[in-house]
């Protein structure tokens, strides 16, 4: 005997239109989620996500295929398919020269600390071919603006071509640390200093940030030219407050290195104590406090108050 036919339900069955996403976008959404979590961002869909999805790394780069740095020296990827950028990875810019694009999650874990809000001006020194400073444009959005230094200047010409089509950027192929700098609310140096320079000081406003990496000199060891992210904040007229956040390699910043203080710093380092740091002294000698002292100015363990 035939079974009745089934009777379907048909406010059951509710269709949605998928929208398409093409290959590499669903790749650099994926990779700006995964970076800006594993930095500890935990809000979905946050801004500093929303700016490294927003920006192509392969712009940047030039043509593949892209030299990868593993550690214990560099690959090349296999093609020029930007798909290899988009992951937790160093390029190379200009090997012969040591100058790379950076780790994403590093970056992504300095811009977190640095907090950037819409409507902000802020110095970027180091700009390399822009990549970074496209993700700072995105960070402050058009009501802000974003000054870009870097000393090398065919890398700063090509930057300034990089990002022509964002009307918030000027680009700038000569050295920060020539001449004050624009009073600013952030300023972020992708190159090792061994001290902060009184100009970089001296454009913060109140409540201005500046994040560098605090680099000693190349030595001879392990540890050799390893240093630690400093976050350095204008809390008065006169005082800073201060705090290292993860350890960090870069290439030197041209016009702010020392020698004795990159000995200094050496030594510093080599106690392991620098997460003490909690503020940085200007216009009176070091005290007891002093964790590192430079030309004219010095970190100590103590409040800034």
């Amino acid at each position: 005997m035939a079974l009745p036919a089934p009777e379907w339900d048909n406010s059951l069955f509710v269709f949605h239109r998928v929208p398409t996403v093409d290959r590499l976008t669903a790749h650099r959404q994926f990779f700006a989620r995964l970076i800006t979590s594993n930095a500890g961002v935990r809000e979905p869909n946050s801004r500093l996500q929303a700016a490294f999805a927003a920006v192509p790394r392969e712009d940047f780069l030039g043509p593949g295929p892209w030299k990868i740095f593993v550690g214990s020296g560099w690959i090349e990827t296999p093609t020029d398919d930007p798909c290899f950028l988009y992951q937790d990875v160093v390029v190379a810019i200009s090997p012969e020269r040591k100058i790379n694009n950076g780790q994403p999650v590093l970056h992504a874990l300095c811009l977190t600390a640095l907090n950037l809000q819409e409507g902000e001006t802020v110095v970027h020194i180091g700009a390399g071919t822009g990549y970074y400073t496209a993700i700072l444009a995105n960070l402050v959005g058009p009501s802000g603006s974003v000054i870009a230094y870097e000393v090398e200047t065919d890398l700063g010409a090509t930057a300034s071509k990089n990002l022509a089509h964002f009307p918030n950027v000027t680009v700038h192929a000569r050295s920060a640390s020539l001449g004050p700098l624009p009073s600013c609310d952030a300023i972020y140096v992708s190159a090792g200093a061994t001290s902060p320079l009184d100009t970089w000081l001296d454009a913060l406003r109140p409540n201005g940030r500046l994040l560098f990496p605090l680099t000693p000199g190349d030595g001879p060891g392990e540890a050799a030219g390893i240093g630690a992210m400093l976050l350095v904040t204008r809390t008065t007229k006169a005082r800073f407050a201060a705090r290292f956040l993860c350890q960090a390699a870069f290439i030197h910043c041209a016009g702010a290195r020392d020698d004795e203080t990159a000995e200094k710093l050496a030594i510093a380092f080599k106690r392991g104590d620098f997460r003490n740091v909690r503020s940085l002294r200007r216009n009176a000698p070091p005290d007891n406090t002093c964790w590192c002292s430079g030309p004219t100015s010095w970190l100590s363990i103590a409040e800034p108050g």
